[in-house]
């Protein structure tokens, strides 16, 4: 025979041998030991879900401090990062000339009010036609008028806080000309905030006001705060389709901050669930299933539907029973027939 064809008919022999292993399917053997593994009987528990978003820190009132009318600033009376009060004096403007201009209205006024009262005294004893003591009130209050309105220009050039909170850094000093669109500092009120966060518009009906939020900060790491949803928003936005929900959360130690990015969880009543450590789950591509143990302590796959996953524990929405018992932990040395029995798994065992 050629050596060509003898070795050919060799390799073909081998390729049978080899492909006749490979179809023969894993069996475990039925007097292998029982496999310890940690096992679970499953049974409903209260779960609550959760609805995640990113939401942004807003304090509860904001604004940046502006003069009502254009000078040079005379005095400040607040350094950067203060706290005020509602109505402290926080700046001055130089205001030489309204405040002589005021002198010289409330003269005028004095005045007219003088001879105004003297027409009066004439009048009854027909001295003077009541006509003229008509016009003479006339000029009185036009000059009435005149010191108020001097006094609300010197007003204008006080800034005081509109309500209490935290100024930001100041930014003008005694000498400098600002205008009506120059900031002086910025004022929060930073003891409850505003957190406002995006809601799909598919779980609008599981948002409602009253219902507990908490939120994580990358500033704060380790540390939750909570809070209340307090408004939703009245529309949609035809861009996103979702609605925007605000909550409340109290800030006693001033760590939340306005511009803050919040990681927050919007919490559900409670209700019954199957939930197992989701540890016991195995993720092959997109199917997931957990290793069921029958009554005979072999183990079986059983395809699962999972739904929600927090703190370690997964919701089992199909594919088990209250009262079936699933290998928790030691799955990943498992195969669909081994025996197992319920002990400590070994250290470094993969699931």
């Amino acid at each position: 025979m050629p050596f060509r064809l003898r070795t050919r008919l060799a390799a073909i022999a081998l390729a049978a041998i080899w492909l006749g292993g490979c179809g023969k399917p894993e069996v475990a053997p039925a007097s292998a030991e029982p496999t310890p593994v940690t096992l679970q009987t499953v049974q409903p528990r209260a779960w609550s879900s959760t609805l995640q978003s990113l939401a942004t820190v807003r304090a509860r009132e904001s604004v940046g401090l502006t003069a009502a009318v254009s000078d040079v600033v005379e005095k400040v009376y607040f350094d950067s990062g203060d706290e005020v009060k509602a109505g402290q004096l926080l700046l001055t403007l130089r205001g030489n000339a309204q405040d002589a201009a005021l002198v010289a209205a409330q003269a005028t006024y004095q005045e007219a009010e003088q001879l105004h009262r003297r027409q009066l005294e004439l009048v009854g004893q027909q001295l003077v036609a009541r006509s003229t003591v008509d016009t003479q009130k006339a000029l009185r209050d036009a000059a009435l008028a005149r010191v108020r309105q001097m006094q609300a220009e010197i007003v204008d050039r006080e800034v005081r806080a509109p309500f209490a909170g935290v100024l930001g850094i100041r930014r003008v000093s005694p000498g400098s000309l600002v205008t009506s669109s120059t900031v002086i500092a910025t004022l929060d009120d930073v003891s409850r905030m505003h957190v406002d966060f995006q809601v799909p518009e598919s779980q609008l009906a599981l948002v409602q006001p009253g219902r507990s939020v908490t939120g994580t900060a990358a500033a704060w790491p380790g540390e939750t705060f909570a809070g209340v949803v307090s408004t939703v928003d009245s529309r949609i936005d035809e861009a996103t389709r979702a609605v925007t929900v605000r909550a409340d959360f109290d800030n006693p130690d001033r760590r939340l901050r306005p511009g803050m990015l919040l990681q927050v969880s919007l919490f559900q009543p409670e209700r019954q669930a199957l939930v197992i450590p989701e540890i016991a789950v195995v993720q092959v591509g997109r199917e997931s299933y957990v290793f069921r143990v029958k009554d005979d302590d072999t183990v079986e796959r059983a395809d699962i539907r999972a739904g929600e996953r927090r703190d370690g524990l997964v919701e089992i929405l199909e594919g088990l029973q209250p009262g079936e018992r699933i290998v928790v932990d030691g799955a990943g040395k498992l195969r669909p027939g081994l025996k197992v029995r319920d002990g400590a798994a070994p250290a470094g065992s993969a699931r």
